[in-house]
């Protein structure tokens, strides 16, 4: 069941529904062992163990995770989790609102211009759309570059390193304000 829909001007429509642990495990295998998603930390896994993982994120009360399609076909994974209880428990300053996000773009043949930027503002809206929803934080691994080019577009602002068991992460965070100012108000009416 789609949870969520959005239009980008460009790239047409992207949705959000959630993820089935068992039936989206070969798919999400193939995404998560990528070299492009070293990040993900996962390059050795097989089928069953990223079942089993979407499985826990799926029984968790504090974390889910969603799988992306763009038009109409499935191309990225979103994970929402809460911070107080998930990820950042002890590392960080949680607040009232607070929401913590992952996402990847499934990896591709031939590389669509503006894709990745279009996820990430899909994904972010998605999570603004909450009422409650007051800041997203995020704390994607130092080295990963790229992402934080990408995070710095929609809005967030470093908050600094912080050491987590299995990297040293950017804790970066982004308001509903600072997200609607770097997009230009890309929030559903």
């Amino acid at each position: 069941m789609t949870v969520f829909r959005r239009v980008d001007d460009r790239l047409g429509e992207f949705a959000l529904r959630t993820l089935d642990p068992d039936g989206d495990a070969a798919l999400l295998h193939g995404w998560v062992t990528h070299p492009k998603a070293a990040f993900w930390l996962m390059q050795d896994a097989d089928v069953a163990r990223v079942a089993q993982e979407y499985r826990r994120i799926a029984a968790h009360p504090h974390h889910d995770a969603y799988l992306g399609s763009w038009r109409g076909r499935p191309a990225f994974l979103a994970e929402r989790y809460d911070p107080a209880h998930v990820e950042l428990v002890g590392l960080h300053d949680a607040a009232d609102g607070d929401v913590g996000m992952h996402f990847l773009c499934a990896p591709a043949d031939t590389p669509v211009h503006g894709f990745t930027r279009a996820v990430i503002t899909t994904v972010m809206a998605w999570l603004f759309a909450a009422p409650a929803v007051r800041r997203v934080v995020v704390e994607p691994d130092v080295r990963n570059h790229a992402v934080h080019a990408l995070n710095a577009a929609v809005g967030f602002t470093v908050v600094g390193p912080i050491r987590k068991p299995e990297k040293d992460a950017l804790l970066s965070v982004c308001t509903r304000e600072m997200f609607l100012a770097a997009t230009r108000g890309d929030l559903p009416a």
